[in-house]
């Protein structure tokens, strides 16, 4: 892994990031200010994750893309002039990702993603891969993991989005606490004198260590046995539609387009039945309506994954704790998952949660149609 830079923070940088400085502080702001961070994919989705990013005040963003501007870009995409059609995605989005953080260090790379060099991915502090193939997540990530680089994947199709994070075997970092107020010497005998007492105007800082599973184990889960088989009705929906949404971007080169529906929903449903019978589920866990529902990328569904994308990966820069987990998933309700902490995006936190499995499942998300 890249060294951080010894980040100085000038007195223009202190009144630029002075809110943020008040929230958490000076040291992890100089912690964000010398993080480099790769972002591949400049669809709809990449261009809030890079927003994301240039306003929080990372040192430099690489922004990597080899596919040129269609029209589906335009709409989808911000960073974009509405004249840019036909050029490269991460050189028209230079300019406008540029203005808004002139502090940071924004570059644009045209090149393929899949023919970059084992070594040109150690340069950067976090890694972060939208719209990619399966394949190429699961290299970037066997790449990366071991050196201590931080990797982040994401997507969006349609009213579904998902995003995946590989911290490491060791991941360490901060929890804000409350402290725990000593009991004086002349304090009464009895059961409320041996409680713990916690002043909630004071906190402490507790540092801790996870442990994060593979892209390539996490989509490789043997669902017939050992304590997955035991877990299987606890895991949503999504988990399985993204396996077959991957399946279609691996074998079509491209995602679902709008203008085949017709062909393509043929082919995603016919995709679910190879899927799921190869994986040993029924193919009826995921209804076939699925189609209806995942086709293009949608503006707000992409604001609300890129901004916990943006946020998760900005976290891990300054060692703040990370509550990134679970899941792809149909609808926005909380859904059961192979954790043992509950994720603070849930909508409706459920205790039943907390209670399962032993290493961490770094998924989150998201959104969907029921």
């Amino acid at each position: 892994m890249v060294e951080k830079e010894d980040a100085i923070i000038s007195e223009e940088e202190a009144a630029q990031y002075d809110r943020q400085i008040r929230l958490w502080g000076l040291d992890a702001q100089k912690r964000l200010r010398g993080s480099r961070v790769l972002l591949v994919g400049l669809g709809g989705l990449g261009a809030e994750v890079a927003k994301n990013l240039i306003l929080a005040g990372v040192k430099g963003l690489t922004l990597l893309d080899h596919e040129l501007v269609t029209e589906e870009s335009c709409r989808a995409q911000f960073l974009i002039p509405v004249d840019a059609l036909g050029q490269n995605r991460a050189q028209a989005s230079l300019e406008r990702a540029q203005f808004l953080n002139p502090m940071v260090e924004v570059e644009a790379d045209t090149d393929k993603a899949e023919d970059k060099p084992d070594d040109f991915f150690l340069k950067f502090n976090a890694v972060c891969l939208t719209h990619c193939s399966r394949d190429f997540m699961v290299r970037v990530d066997q790449l990366c993991a071991p050196k201590n680089i931080k990797v982040f994947c994401g997507d969006v199709f349609g009213y579904h989005g998902y995003m995946f994070a590989d911290l490491g075997q060791e991941h360490q970092y901060v929890e804000e606490k409350p402290k725990v107020v000593k009991q004086s010497e002349d304090a009464n005998d009895g059961p409320e004198a041996k409680k713990p007492k916690v002043d909630p105007n004071e906190t402490t800082m507790v540092k801790k260590t996870a442990s994060f599973c593979s892209l390539k184990e996490a989509l490789e889960v043997d669902w017939m046995g050992g304590k997955a088989k035991t877990n299987f009705k606890n895991i949503p929906v999504g988990y399985f539609l993204l396996q077959v949404l991957l399946k279609f971007r691996t074998d079509k080169g491209r995602d679902p387009q709008p203008d085949s529906y017709t062909e393509d929903s043929g082919l995603l449903l016919q995709m679910r039945e190879d899927v799921l019978e190869a994986m040993g589920v029924s193919i009826d866990l995921l209804p076939p309506n699925f189609v209806s529902y995942c086709f293009s990328e949608m503006s707000p569904v992409c604001a609300v994954v890129g901004g916990v994308l943006g946020q998760e990966i900005v976290k891990v820069i300054f060692l703040t704790i990370y509550y990134a987990y679970f899941l792809p998933v149909l609808g926005p309700q909380t859904v059961p998952c192979l954790m043992n902490k509950l994720s603070k995006m849930t909508l409706q936190p459920s205790p039943s949660c907390c209670q399962r499995s032993v290493r961490k499942w770094p998924w989150t998300v998201g959104l969907g149609q029921k």
